[in-house]
């Protein structure tokens, strides 16, 4: 047995004649009459209380805690009693990955999560806790998409709860638990038409931008982040080593996502775009924070800046400038007065990534090395996302097979 069980409404005394007798404590008739006692594996003393009549329930529960101990499976109640919202918020603030990956987690636990299970202690959590929380989450109009991300956000919290011996399974991991699942969506890049559109519905201040995403395939940010001196003009190579990134409101400099620092080629027609831009908007220094708000500060000499020579914001950047572009080239609608551009998610400047995309693998690029000058951490991302644009391979294999099996045509004389 793992501990033993204190009878609190009696006590054991010595008789008059030197033999052992029970007597009622001053408790008697009154709170819980049992107390199951046992050490724990962190050395101190746990205990749970029982009813009068429930004896045989305090036997169980020790006998349980002693196979779990045995198996390597046990779980602290006390620890157990830690809300959701508690754990999660240690957790977040654990976490590695960068600031932004960082708050977005945050704010889909505060905003989705935390309302409905934030309260609840880890050691209670069951299945149909999960799947309860799940169908209040389907009635909102959130997307698919972002609804799988706030279920492996908590799923990923009670997997931490498990590594820390608070629960004993994750909950969201459950055979009756179904995830919400993604839409699959496919990439269909622009026609040249409709990059030449949106680009001349940029101002020129910043209309080599487009040039450098589709013929770089660099992300918004780290178009924002170039420096002149990572702009080889002579080696006819691109060095992409920095991105503007906002970070609780404050713009910083910081890595490419993940840290994937890459040399990409420089097209001639891309360095004459950025030639011409630079002589008419001369570069500017540019000093921000490094990696956080609070980073050191670091200078810059920025390709493209503001109007007002200062690091460009991607929240006005996108109403003020690139949806009037996308609209003056018919690719979203023009507001009514008064009211704000339509979403266009799918028409961001990571289209212009999308278009240089497509434009290396009809020209035959590798996945390995396209996946390179993108960025990806893995190829078969690169392959997972880009694949429908490969070229369609029918032509070259019935050529191929032609070529090897016509001598075998060839007719013999009867």
């Amino acid at each position: 047995m793992a501990g033993h069980i204190q009878d609190r409404w009696y006590k054991t005394e010595t008789g008059a004649d030197g033999k052992p007798v029970r007597v009622k404590t001053e408790r008697h008739g009154t709170g819980l009459r049992y107390r199951a006692r046992y050490i724990g594996p962190d050395g101190t003393e746990k205990s749970k209380s029982f009813r009068d009549r429930e004896k045989r329930l305090a036997d169980r529960w020790l006998a349980q805690i002693e196979a779990d101990m045995s198996r390597g499976q046990y779980v602290d109640p006390r620890a157990g009693r830690i809300t959701f919202q508690q754990f999660a918020e240690k957790w977040v603030a654990k976490l590695t990955s960068d600031e932004v990956s960082r708050t977005a987690v945050e704010s889909r636990l505060r905003l989705h999560a935390y309302p409905h299970l934030g309260t609840r202690p880890l050691g209670s959590f069951q299945p149909a806790h999960i799947r309860d929380w799940l169908g209040e989450l389907a009635a909102t109009s959130l997307a698919p998409n972002s609804r799988r991300a706030i279920f492996e956000n908590v799923s990923s919290v009670l997997n931490a709860a498990v590594d820390d011996g608070i629960l004993r399974q994750n909950p969201c991991r459950a055979t009756s638990v179904k995830a919400p699942q993604p839409v699959p969506s496919r990439v269909k890049p622009w026609t040249t038409g409709q990059l030449i559109g949106v680009r001349a519905g940029l101002p020129a201040h910043y209309r080599a931008m487009a040039d450098l995403g589709a013929g770089c395939g660099l992300r918004q940010g780290e178009i924002f982040g170039l420096p002149v001196d990572e702009v080889g003009f002579l080696t006819g190579w691109l060095h992409v080593g920095f991105q503007v990134k906002r970070i609780h409101g404050t713009l910083v400099f910081a890595p490419p996502k993940r840290g994937k620092v890459r040399d990409v080629p420089l097209p001639e027609s891309v360095a004459e775009a950025l030639t011409e831009h630079m002589r008419q908007f001369p570069p500017m220094k540019v000093t921000l924070p490094w990696l956080t708000p609070d980073g050191p500060p670091l200078t810059k000499e920025l390709v493209f800046t503001s109007t007002a020579g200062k690091a460009v914001w991607r929240s006005a950047f996108n109403d003020q400038t690139w949806k009037p572009a996308l609209a003056a080239a018919g690719i979203i609608p023009e507001p009514r007065r008064g009211e704000r551009y339509a979403s266009a998610r799918e028409h961001g400047m990571h289209a212009l990534r999308h278009f240089y995309a497509s434009v290396l693998l009809d020209a035959g690029e590798s996945i390995k090395a396209l996946s390179t000058y993108l960025g990806h951490s893995d190829p078969g991302f690169t392959l997972k996302v880009y694949t429908h644009l490969m070229p369609n391979s029918e032509g070259r294999t019935r050529k191929s097979v032609n070529a090897v099996l016509a001598p075998l045509r060839v007719t013999k004389p009867v």
